[in-house]
């Protein structure tokens, strides 16, 4: 017999647009040094990601020797971000630490800065914001890009150079979107400014966000700089704009001390601001992770209608942010065949404009007489 339904039965559908949760960016990926008295591998295992929510905790942990403890005290200056933390060991001299610092794969585990990559694996983040503070050499810079390219994260790094002119020459060594050189240092010890650029960037991050550049916010905790760079607000000339023109970020010192700089190293002039290629690797994550709902969803006109709805919601509220000026996702047929879709693929493009930085502003002065025009009036009112 056939089975009898005698009633009322629901039946629920989940159709509609999703919200879409901005990614977190305020997360530095730490490569350090750390040994000696005071250390606790526990906390700081080697080569292995590690995760600190409590950095003025963590300080007390980090030993009193190499680079750990220094780096985090300058972040923690700054703000109190999640940092994951990958310990290497300091070799016998500095072609060996550098080669601790860059890793390999060990009997199946990543060491070095390629653990960063199984970070949210390992420990649930994933590190947006990278530094190898007092260990930076051109091999390190130069590993370091790819693994920044991977997590679509950005590297603040120190070339390493003795003078403005070394440090301007390097420049051209190094061509990445991902990548802001810093010169000189802070006073106080070889990787100063690269680890207050960490936690300045994460504390920008979270007190204005991710559309703000690195230049001209106040750093905590600074006491000098280590060279003499001269600089003008005007900046027509001066070591700064030179600097600025290689393009470097500089140090200055004008009601605080301050980064000055907002450019990456990319010839590509949509990515020439560290804001418009974070803005991308924002963008890129949380569509795609905000996404994860719609995959292998049957895939229909309603789940298309769904999806841009979706995304485009979230681009009207960052828009209403001042995070972005706009975007937009749409539906292209033309890259969409009926064999495409059969075989469950499907294309959405979708554009963006970053919030760029008022980097220039060109305030054009005319001397006149006018104001002299009512001169009799105003004294006969006295």
């Amino acid at each position: 017999m056939p089975e009898i339904h005698h009633g009322i039965s629901t039946t629920e559908s989940a159709t509609g647009a999703r919200a879409i949760n901005l990614i977190s960016t305020a997360i530095i990926g730490l490569v350090a040094t750390a040994s000696g008295e005071g250390l606790d591998e526990d906390v700081f295992p080697l080569n292995r990601p590690a995760l600190i929510t409590d950095v003025r905790t963590a300080i007390g942990k980090a030993g009193n020797d190499g680079t750990l403890k220094k780096a985090l005290e300058a972040i923690a200056d700054q703000c109190s971000p999640t940092i994951v933390v990958v310990r290497v060991e300091k070799g016998e001299d500095d072609a060996e630490t550098a080669t601790n610092v860059i890793g390999d794969t060990v009997d199946g585990q990543l060491t070095g800065m390629k653990a960063l990559l199984v970070a949210e694996s390992q420990i649930g983040v994933r590190p947006r914001i990278l530094g190898t503070p007092g260990l930076d050499t051109q091999a390190v810079i130069t590993a370091l890009m790819p693994i920044a390219k991977e997590l679509r994260a950005f590297v603040y790094a120190k070339p390493p150079a003795e003078t403005i002119a070394a440090a301007i020459a390097a420049k051209p060594t190094y061509g990445d979107r991902e990548l802001m050189l810093i010169w000189p240092d802070f006073t106080g010890w070889e990787g100063d400014a690269v680890a207050r650029a960490l936690g300045t960037r994460a504390r920008i991050d979270q007190e204005v966000g991710w559309h703000k550049s690195l230049s001209n916010y106040v750093v905590n905790g600074v006491t000098g700089i280590d060279k003499d760079v001269s600089w003008n607000i005007e900046g027509k000339t001066g070591d700064a704009k030179l600097l600025n023109d290689a393009p470097i970020t500089t140090l200055i010192r004008n009601n605080g001390f301050r980064f000055w700089g907002n450019r990456t190293c990319s010839a590509d002039p949509k990515y020439v601001f560290e804001v418009a290629v974070r803005t991308n690797h924002v963008l890129r994550e949380t569509i795609a992770l905000g996404l994860q709902w719609a995959s292998d969803q049957p895939l229909t006109p309603s789940l298309m209608k769904d999806t841009l709805e979706s995304i485009n919601a979230a681009f009207d509220d960052l828009k209403g942010q001042k995070k972005i000026m706009g975007a937009l996702a749409w539906w292209d047929a033309s890259i969409n065949s009926a064999t495409t879709l059969a075989n469950g693929k499907a294309r959405i493009r979708y554009k963006f404009t970053a919030v760029a930085p008022m980097e220039s502003l060109d305030l054009l002065m005319e001397i006149t007489d006018e104001f002299y025009v009512d001169f009799a009036d105003a004294l006969a009112q006295l």
